[in-house]
């Protein structure tokens, strides 16, 4: 059984904060709110009083600590690399051992900790369509009818009829001498979006890889973790490294990078966390590249007219360094034309549940890329995350831009190298 981390746990570390500033030219929250609670200091001089007994959990403090994306913007910038995001998460887990979880939260973990659920809502949100939304003309999403509380002009994709395990064996079986790749798809792309995964199996088997992709995989927790529901993160761990033991496999590739800083960076920071799943958990451009697909997509002629991209950083990976990989899979790609962005590194906005509980805030956020979209004269914004394509095109939508925001892999299958 694995563990997550208490707040005691983070205690040295939370001393390790100087308040020395720098977090606020960082922090998405803060730039919109300009609020003290929302900075990362802010939040860990509260998690600091909590700890000592100077404080309780009252609902201003729950308020600024729900202020938070989780996005690891100050961890990188802060010259004592205090884990802001890991204390964040342990506040939201100490404020639901003692208060209980909220309505919403409840509601989400109803949702994600069970696969006949999202299997049952994906099938009847795509049948009932036309009762719940609407089109939106000339843009790529469908906007709510029935809004809920503060989200009622939200855009959302439209769902699919049948998820990601109705499409794909279980196993594909690969040539000979070739590596054994197990796929965790994660929620996102089993249920709203499992064209990417299909995209993601089609270039696996093309490259001669054997595919696992176990049908009881659960979500990767991130938004469990967001939410305060550390039994949940614990749970599903113990799922997912335990279904991925069913088969010997050579790596556990990702195509979501929030599930991949799920299952990987944050499954590695768990007490009792088997290591032998989580470090062969990679990014698929990381693992393109190793397997020598970059060159051969390099071989290819370059077209006369190719079409202008340009790339959104996903939070869970920028902050572990995955940065170049994406961007020379785009630049390799003989139809693209690559254009570097403003702010491209700039969060979107999503930060697992924040957007369900502070949408406004969020929408500020995300529409920090609107000038750097516009700028880069880019018909697709390419991402690697499919909950930022989701955001992405929300803040697009509301703009009126005509960029449309896209997976990595949706492109990158158009003239995939056999």
């Amino acid at each position: 059984m694995v563990r997550n981390k208490t707040l005691k746990d983070f205690e040295e570390v939370i001393r390790k904060c100087v308040k020395c500033g720098v977090c606020q030219a960082h922090c998405p929250p803060y730039l919109v709110k300009k609020r003290e609670g929302a900075v990362a200091r802010g939040k860990i001089a509260l998690a600091a009083a909590v700890l000592d007994g100077e404080t309780g959990i009252e609902k201003r403090l729950q308020e600024d600590i729900s202020l938070c994306l989780m996005c690891g913007s100050c961890v990188k910038k802060c010259p004592n690399k205090v884990p802001t995001d890991g204390i964040i998460g342990a506040m939201r887990r100490e404020i639901t051992d003692r208060n209980g979880l909220p309505v919403m939260a409840k509601l989400l973990a109803g949702t994600i900790g069970s696969a006949r659920m999202k299997n049952t809502l994906s099938k009847g949100a795509a049948f009932l369509r036309p009762l719940w939304s609407r089109k939106i003309p000339q843009s790529s999403g469908l906007h709510l009818r029935f809004g809920l509380p503060g989200m009622e002009n939200r855009t959302v994709p439209e769902p699919a009829f049948s998820n990601l395990f109705d499409r794909v064996p279980e196993f594909s079986e690969g040539q000979p001498g070739r590596p054994v790749v197990g796929f965790f798809a994660g929620c996102s792309i089993t249920y709203i979006y499992p064209e990417i995964g299909e995209m993601m199996v089609d270039i696996l088997v093309r490259m001669g890889c054997s595919v696992f992709l176990p049908k009881n995989q659960g979500c990767c927790g991130i938004p469990a973790l967001s939410s305060g529901h550390g039994k949940l993160v614990e749970e599903l761990a113990d799922n997912n490294i335990e279904v991925f033991a069913g088969k010997k496999v050579d790596w556990i590739v990702t195509a979501c990078g929030s599930c991949n800083g799920g299952i990987g960076e944050y499954y590695r920071t768990l007490e009792g966390a088997d290591r032998s799943f989580t470090d062969k958990v990679v990014d698929f451009s990381v693992f393109l590249e190793k397997e020598g697909f970059l060159e051969k997509l390099l071989e290819q002629k370059r077209t006369a007219d190719p079409v202008k991209v340009t790339y959104h950083d996903p939070c869970h990976l920028k902050t572990q360094g995955i940065t170049r990989e994406p961007r020379d899979l785009l630049r390799a790609l003989p139809y693209v034309d690559f254009v570097e962005m403003e702010d491209a590194d700039a969060c979107c906005g999503l930060g697992g549940t924040f957007s369900l509980y502070h949408y406004d805030v969020s929408k500020a956020v995300g529409a920090r890329k609107l000038r750097g979209l516009e700028e880069s004269g880019a018909e697709y914004v390419a991402t690697t995350c499919p909950g930022c394509v989701m955001q992405l095109q929300d803040t697009i939508n509301h703009a009126g831009l005509k960029v449309r925001a896209v997976h990595i892999l949706e492109l990158l299958l158009r003239m995939a190298p056999d």
